[in-house]
C-alpha cells in the first residue's frame, strides 16, 4: 500500500446473518461485527468538495451489510473475501482491510471474540 493514501474506516458494523458450519448457526443466525478500512486518495474530493470523487461511507456501510446478509457460507474467511470484493468494486478504492468478528461463535470455552482479518488490493 502506498503510504500517501488516505482512509475511510467503518468499525463495529453489526449485522445479523446465518453463516457457520453448524445447522443451528444457519437456522438461528447470530450477530457478526464488521470492521473495514479502505485506502483511497482524498485529494481531488477534498479540493473540489465533491462526494462523487470519494466513497460515500453511508452507502458503503449498507453495501457491506447487504453482502453479509446474503448467501450463507460456512467460513467467516469466505465472508471476509466477499466484503473485500464489495469494497474494491468502488473505483476509488485502492486497498481494503476487513475484519469479521464472530462474538458468539460456538466455542465451549469463555472468550471475548473470534475474528479473521484480511487485506486485499487491486490486482
Amino acid at each position: 500500500m502506498d503510504k500517501t493514501l488516505d482512509s475511510i474506516s467503518i468499525t463495529g458494523l453489526r449485522i445479523d446473518a446465518h453463516h457457520g458450519v453448524f445447522e443451528h448457526e444457519r437456522r438461528d443466525g447470530q450477530e457478526f461485527v464488521i470492521d473495514a478500512t479502505v485506502w483511497l486518495d482524498f485529494a481531488r474530493a477534498a479540493a473540489d468538495d465533491e462526494l462523487a470523487q470519494t466513497i460515500h461511507y453511508g452507502e458503503l456501510a449498507i453495501e457491506i451489510a447487504d453482502a453479509v446478509r446474503r448467501d450463507p457460507v460456512d467460513l467467516i474467511e469466505t465472508l471476509a473475501e466477499r466484503i473485500a470484493a464489495t469494497v474494491l468494486a468502488h473505483p476509488a478504492a485502492h486497498e481494503v482491510r476487513v475484519t469479521v468478528h464472530k462474538p458468539h461463535a460456538p466455542i465451549p470455552e469463555r472468550f471475548d471474540d473470534v475474528s479473521v482479518s484480511i487485506t486485499r488490493g487491486r490486482a
